[in-house]
C-alpha cells in the first residue's frame, strides 16, 4: 500500500513539475467573485476595453462659459465611434453627462438620473435644462451596458456659469 502510495505522489509530482510553459491565465482578482447564482461577477459587469488613445471632450459649452438655460451640450470624440446603448459595434460607446458628480464606480452601469444624463441613442448633441448658479460638466463614454470602457474614456471637468 506504501509503496502504491508513493509511486502515485511521485507521478504526480513529476507531472507538476513537467510542464515549464507560462500560463496565460491571468491570476484571479477582486471581479472573479462568484455570485450565488453561479455567475462570475467578472462576467455579469466586465469593462469593455478601449484602444489607446481614444477620447471624448466637450465641444460646447467651453470651460469657464458663462451660458443661459437650456444648455446645449456639444460632444466629441476621437479614436472610437459613437453607437447606441445596447449596440456591439467594436471600439464605440455612447456618451453619458456628469452635472455636478463624480463617477463613484467604474465597474457598473453609470446611474441614470438628474445628474448623470444618458445619451443611448448615439446622440452628439443636446439641450438641457441647468439651473442658474455654477456647475461642473464631464462626459463619461459607456459601452452597450453602460459602464464605462477600461480604461476610462473621459472628458475633463470644465465649470460653466448659468445666468438668470
Amino acid at each position: 500500500m506504501r509503496s502504491a502510495l508513493a509511486a502515485t505522489l511521485l507521478v504526480l509530482g513529476l507531472a507538476a513539475c513537467g510542464d515549464n510553459s507560462t500560463s496565460t491565465t491571468p491570476a484571479p482578482t477582486a471581479h472573479e467573485e462568484v455570485h450565488q447564482e453561479g455567475t462570475p461577477l467578472e462576467e455579469a459587469s466586465a469593462r469593455t476595453p478601449s484602444p489607446a488613445g481614444a477620447r471624448v471632450f466637450l465641444i460646447e459649452p467651453a470651460n469657464g462659459a458663462t451660458v443661459k438655460s437650456p444648455v446645449t451640450i456639444k460632444f466629441g470624440i476621437e479614436g472610437m465611434d459613437v453607437a447606441p446603448a445596447g449596440s456591439e459595434t467594436p471600439n464605440s460607446g455612447h456618451h453619458h453627462l456628469l452635472i455636478d458628480a463624480d463617477l463613484q464606480d467604474y465597474d457598473a452601469p453609470i446611474p441614470s438620473d438628474d445628474q448623470h444624463r444618458h445619451f443611448g441613442k448615439a446622440q452628439t448633441e443636446a439641450t438641457i435644462e441647468l439651473a442658474p448658479g455654477q456647475h461642473t460638466l464631464r462626459s463619461v463614454l459607456g459601452d452597450k451596458n453602460h459602464i464605462p470602457h477600461d480604461p476610462p474614456v473621459q472628458s475633463d471637468v470644465i465649470t460653466i456659469t448659468v445666468e438668470e
